[in-house]
């Protein structure tokens, strides 16, 4: 079992930055995360990635904005998100796959971003 608890999150200006952060509960070096978002009213999507292996994928509408790391020794994912629009405004979770396929999911953080 692996938990995962995000923060960082708030209410910030269009234009404004916020860094989320994801906590693992143990080692996170073999596993593949990601960071998902949910609107109100919408799916939830994928927002960007990271494999274990380092190679990150992003969300066209975030490319250029939103950087996602992660340290290893932490057992921590982050993302750094600039730029910030009010379509950015959602909840946003954490994602880890394990090496064996295992799906784990934190309990969100609220972003909110006002024009």
């Amino acid at each position: 079992q692996v938990h995962l608890v995000e923060s960082g999150g708030g209410l910030v200006q269009a234009g404004g930055s916020l860094r989320l952060s994801c906590a693992a509960s143990g080692s996170i070096f073999s596993f593949n995360m990601g960071w998902y978002r949910q609107a109100p009213g919408k799916q939830r999507e994928l927002v960007a990635s990271s494999t274990s292996a380092g190679w990150t994928k992003y969300q066209d509408s975030v490319k250029g904005r939103f950087t996602i790391t992660r340290d290893n020794a932490k057992n921590t994912v982050y993302l750094q998100m600039n730029s910030l629009e009010p379509e950015d405004t959602a909840v946003y979770h954490c994602n880890a796959v394990t090496h064996y396929g295992a799906n784990y999911w934190g309990q969100g953080t609220q972003v909110t971003v006002s024009s």
